[in-house]
């Protein structure tokens, strides 16, 4: 890899190109005008694939936008018997109500076990009791609740009946209890909770508007709403699980959104979080993250800052977790904006077996040092990467650095669909990358579509993936290092390629051409049409295209035609069932096709991880 960026250095100072960096707009290609748009509206057609996922344009991918979406969602859900998590399972046979009036409360109700105090709107409950359920109401200019811990202390039902709560000095909700809170907004309800500035000095924790040192499991259909303006919004020392049909609201200007130490659980619901402090995380979560339904949005804007505990730079993420990420269904959604933001960022395993991601990044690297940085991306993961289903996007436009999708293991991708539009690399592996099924769409305006930094496979799939114009590549596998092609149906485009290696069994065309924005390449094997595909995209010159498919038969004759006039259902312009009805004009013939390649058309050396027939070498 240090070698490609010596060439390319080189290669830049001779060529007659201005370097302009991808976040302000421009690129170092003529394919993109002064907005940092394709030129020529050079984009193709997301039509429906044979196996039904619908493919965005590039267009649409281009202008990709996240907002903030409060609208509410009709959603089912089955209780799983016996488990303690969920409030139906639980019986709450007796009622305390606190009725907040401006700068006094009251509170009614009479159960064994139960004790309270009332300083004007600040209400204190400690309770030995089980089966309580705590109903709030009213609006406290200046007040709280706080569930006091006793040695004895039972989970409870905290029922949110239309409650507005400002407490200037500290949280608005104070759990103190390490049991289970279930927190239940009634329908048709509004339910605001809002801390000041700083918190008065305590000797206990206190580490957001809605803290609690137990599980947080919330459920109803009213809306909750939080404004958090000293630390984050809702906290649990234990952990955090939101329910369908939920609807909440948190705005942060210092500290993260909703933490959940040990976990956070989405099954369902809607949830907006913004975050504006420096390194903050709309979602985060010490433990794992799993999502199962609903739509969450998460937005990020705060800047990144130099950790000198783990001597390391950090920002901010719309979804971190120090341990797992599992994406099961719904929809996320998430902008970052500020400098080394990301999108999703894990430490350990990042598994998506279904549901929709979305995810914008704008935010340049930040450099605190030679030696510590970070940069942005649109989802990170540092342990491996599986994709088995669902459907991903991401736009990442902040310069150097800003990928799409980067693995610091293994990445996998088995099915599913994913579509990437970044400045740096699309998608990344610092180990293995494989292709087994599943839909790709990459482009990378300055470096490679998929890149990998030990092997390369693909065994099957559908991909259209572009690179950057030379030295970078449509596919790369890393020096020392092979592709292998076994399968799948694509076209990978960029100045340069890996050839496949000596140990793959689906023959491939490497073929070096000039082929302009929105013009179709044919490949025909006499009157049968193996393959169209609409050029997305302009190069200077001459673009080095990889072509592979399964009906590509190693000593049949192929010929490569462009300017072909194609109908049929496509994946961002790739047409494996195309009706030719115009031929156009070859551009080059292979008689008899070599396995496991042939190259044709105008190709100039080639070099890096092994020469051709080799495995990873490269046409320029």
């Amino acid at each position: 890899m240090n070698t490609k960026k010596v060439i390319r250095a080189l290669m830049i100072s001779t060529a007659a190109m201005a370097v302009v960096s991808c976040s302000s707009g421009n690129s170092i290609w003529d394919d993109f005008d002064d907005s940092g748009s394709l030129e020529n509206g050079s984009v193709t057609t997301g039509g429906t694939t044979s196996a039904g996922s619908a493919a965005t344009t590039a267009t649409e991918l281009e202008n990709l936008t996240i907002s903030i979406d409060t609208t509410s969602m009709a959603e089912t859900e089955t209780v799983p018997a016996d488990d303690e998590d969920y409030v139906e399972n639980n019986t709450f046979g007796s009622t305390v109500y606190v009725a907040y009036n401006g700068s006094t409360a009251t509170v009614t109700g009479s159960v064994a076990g139960v004790a309270w105090t009332v300083d004007g709107a600040d209400v204190t409950v400690t309770s030995t009791a089980k089966g309580v359920n705590y109903v709030l109401s009213g609006t406290a200019t200046e007040g709280s609740f706080k569930m006091a811990t006793s040695d004895d202390s039972k989970k409870f039902r905290l029922t949110l009946n239309g409650v507005n709560l400002t407490n200037s000095n500290g949280p608005a909700i104070n759990i103190q209890v390490g049991k289970r809170a279930y927190v239940v907004a009634n329908d048709n309800t509004t339910n605001t909770f809002t801390d000041g500035s700083s918190y008065a000095t305590s000797t206990e924790d206190q580490k957001g508007t809605i803290f609690s040192e137990g599980e947080l499991l919330f459920s109803g259909s009213g809306r909750i709403q939080v404004y958090a303006n000293a630390k984050a919004g809702i906290v649990s020392d234990d952990y955090v699980m939101i329910r369908p049909n939920t609807n909440i609201y948190v705005k942060s200007t210092a500290g993260n959104g909703i933490k959940g130490n040990d976990g956070l659980a989405i099954k369902g619901g809607v949830v907006n979080v913004e975050t504006q402090g420096t390194a903050s995380k709309a979602l985060s979560s010490d433990g794992y993250f799993t999502m199962d339904g609903g739509r969450v949005t998460a937005i990020t804007t705060g800047g990144a800052t130099y950790d000198s505990e783990e001597n390391d730079a950090t920002a901010c993420s719309g979804v971190k977790s120090d341990s797992t990420f599992t994406m099961n269904g719904g929809e996320l959604r998430c902008l970052s904006t500020g400098q080394g933001g990301k999108g999703i960022s894990t430490d350990q395993q990042l598994t998506m077996n279904g549901g929709t991601i979305k995810v914008v990044t704008s935010g340049k690297k930040y450099q605190y040092s030679s030696s510590i940085d970070t940069s942005p991306k649109g989802i990170k993961s540092d342990g491996n990467m599986t994709i088995n289903g669902g459907a991903l996007l991401v736009k990442a436009t902040g310069g150097e650095g800003a990928e799409g999708i980067e693995s610091k293991g293994t990445m996998d991708i088995n099915s599913g669909s994913i579509e990437v539009y970044a400045c740096d690399d699309g998608l990344n592996a610092a180990k293995n990358l494989t292709v087994s099924g599943g839909f790709v769409y990459a482009f990378s305006m300055n470096n490679d579509g998929l890149d990998a930094n030990q092997n390369l496979y693909v065994k099957g799939g559908t991909m259209v993936v572009y690179g950057a114009s030379q030295p970078e590549q449509g596919l790369d596998a890393a020096e020392g290092y092979s592709l292998t092609v076994t399968g799948g149906t694509f076209v990978a485009v960029g100045g340069g390629t890996a050839y496949p290696s000596s140990t793959s069994t689906q023959p491939s065309i490497v073929y070096g051409g000039s082929v302009s924005a929105g013009t179709w390449l044919t490949v025909n094997s006499g009157s049968a049409n193996v393959l169209g595909f609409e050029m997305g995209r302009s190069y200077n010159g001459t673009a080095c295209f990889l072509i592979s498919s399964p009906d590509l038969k190693a000593g049949s004759p192929y010929s490569i035609s462009t300017g072909s006039t194609v109908t049929g259902s496509d994946w961002h312009g790739l047409t494996a069932q195309a009706t030719v009805s115009g031929t156009g004009s070859q551009a080059a013939s292979i008689s008899a096709l070599s396995s496991p390649y042939s190259t044709a058309g105008s190709s100039i050396g080639g070099m890096g991880g092994g020469q051709p027939g080799g495995g990873g070498g490269r046409i320029w």
